[in-house]
């Protein structure tokens, strides 16, 4: 049975291993989606740049909110256990 079961399946073979591979793409993307530390950089750059005198206090503020928004939502992603 598993001779014919193999024949039987054999022309769903591609189709098998572009979905194994797209589910590989997209978890690895979720993975970088969902990576803090860029966002931490990003944190400190601007952080940076306010100390140095490149943006205002104004910019800093809208800037940070943004990334600590993005901050919360990889918290609550990684909570909820995907």
């Amino acid at each position: 049975m598993g001779l014919l079961t193999a024949l039987v399946t054999a022309p769903l073979l591609p189709v098998r291993v572009a979905l194994w591979v797209a589910e590989r793409v997209a978890e690895e993307a979720e993975a970088v989606y969902y990576d803090p530390a860029p966002v931490r950089a990003a944190l400190a750059e601007l952080e940076h740049r306010l100390v140095e005198g490149e943006i205002d206090e104004e910019t800093f503020d809208r800037e940070e909110d943004a990334l600590l928004d993005r901050l919360e939502e990889i918290d609550e992603f990684r909570r909820s256990g995907r």
